[in-house]
């Protein structure tokens, strides 16, 4: 049965599209899709090409889908035949991604905004991508401060996109939201930048951010608000910077009278914390699973993991945010 890198894969020829070109993560995409943030100008051998995927190939791919998983549930991820990854969420977009990550095929379906689909595609269909090149990424919220990255990981509510909003009301740049990039070079540990894009519940974005002309919800399962950031609050997509520490974001363990808490983990609880906040939990083969536990050990090796715990509650975001830059700066 014929792949994806072995069919004619494009609704519209490649050369009657205009091609685009961006930076996410590191990589350079080529794509006749628009994406969040600027076009990049400069040049060099694209690492992840997407395009239109045709009505054809999705058949082939959906009609393998459905002997090993019917379809029916909000989101589904299978393995194809050809080592291909055939991800849907149901009613919104699906996608394709080759056996090695180089090319993704779209196609938006019609409960989809624009805003939605580039979300899923630079986030979680992306990170199949980065697996499949040998990238591990982390789950995570980044800013900047004083020139250097300080990650926020957590699991999902646990407040790391409202923590970051607290750091934008302050005048700090956003990294990325969600999923980051982490690599070794030289002496060091260093991030890039993703979307130029947060993703906030309504009240905190009112609360910390103001009101947005330009907003969509993520979906019709969330409230959740996609919010575009202008060149003041992002990174540019061609800069990569120093990971100066790692806060890994807890419940407070008292609900009388919560405090902010700021503890330096151990080696082995800060590799733990690494190896659980992972993105992307869908892919768990050995050569996968072998790279989390190489950058776990390396990146805690070098770069200070701490937890973080505070109450949930905006109005408390602001003494967060300065406690968070007292322990960078003693």
């Amino acid at each position: 049965m014929g792949g994806i890198a072995d069919t004619d894969t494009s609704q519209v020829p490649a050369s009657q599209e205009s091609l685009r070109f961006y930076r996410l993560y590191g990589l350079l995409l080529r794509s006749v899709l628009p994406l969040p943030g600027p076009e990049f100008a400069g040049s060099g051998a694209a690492r992840v090409e997407l395009f239109r995927g045709s009505t054809s190939l999705f058949s082939r791919a959906r009609r393998q889908a459905e002997t090993t998983q019917p379809k029916g549930k909000w989101f589904r991820h299978i393995r194809l035949s050809d080592g291909a990854d055939y991800i849907e969420w149901s009613g919104l977009f699906e996608f394709l991604v080759s056996a090695d990550g180089h090319r993704i095929a779209c196609r938006a379906l019609n409960g989809a905004s624009r805003e939605s689909f580039q979300t899923y595609l630079a986030g979680q269909v992306l990170s199949f991508a980065l697996l499949k090149q040998g990238i591990e990424p982390l789950h995570a919220t980044t800013v900047v401060i004083g020139g250097e990255a300080v990650a926020f990981l957590g699991d999902c509510g646990y407040g790391k996109s409202s923590l970051g909003a607290a750091f934008l009301q302050a005048g700090h740049r956003l990294l990325s939201d969600d999923l980051l990039v982490v690599k070794e070079q030289d002496d060091r540990f260093v991030v890039y930048p993703g979307p130029p894009r947060i993703k906030l519940f309504p009240d905190i974005a009112r609360n910390l951010l103001g009101e947005r002309a330009t907003v969509t919800r993520m979906n019709n399962q969330t409230p959740k608000l996609v919010i575009p950031l202008d060149e003041n609050e992002a990174v540019p997509p061609e800069g990569a910077l120093p990971l100066k520490a790692i806060y890994v974001l807890k419940p407070p363990a008292s609900t009388r009278g919560p405090r902010i808490t700021i503890r330096l983990l151990s080696g082995r609880r800060a590799f733990v914390e690494l190896i659980t906040n992972t993105f992307n939990t869908v892919v768990v083969e050995p050569n996968r699973l072998k790279r989390q536990f190489v950058l776990a050990s390396r990146v805690t090796a070098r770069v200070p993991v701490k937890s973080l715990s505070f109450p949930r509650a905006v109005a408390r975001l602001p003494a967060v945010r300065q406690a968070v830059l007292s322990d960078l700066n003693p």
